[in-house]
């Protein structure tokens, strides 16, 4: 009888503990995905972004652009009248 209880405290024990490092490791996970998402815009330098157009080309045009002054993968504020090298045009 004192067995199947010990056995029984004892199953709990490690539930709880697996339980607990399971919630560890997501929490864990949980910071570098948004470290990560933080992380992944390019400065306006790594993008060689210029406030003038290229040719025809400029933010404006671009699929990547959010007006006013944003855009989905460079970091800070861009000119609708910009331009850099991940430029891409919608089809």
């Amino acid at each position: 009888m004192v067995d199947q209880r010990s056995d029984r405290t004892r199953r709990h024990l490690m539930r709880m503990v697996v339980q607990g490092i399971l919630q560890g490791i997501s929490a864990g996970l949980l910071a570098r995905i948004s470290q990560a998402h933080a992380a992944d815009k390019m400065t306006l330098q790594q993008a060689e972004y210029q406030d003038k157009p290229q040719g025809i080309y400029s933010c404006a045009m671009c699929t990547l652009f959010e007006p006013p002054k944003s855009c989905k993968v460079v970091e800070g504020e861009v000119s609708k009248y910009g331009w850099c090298k991940v430029f891409a045009l919608a089809d």
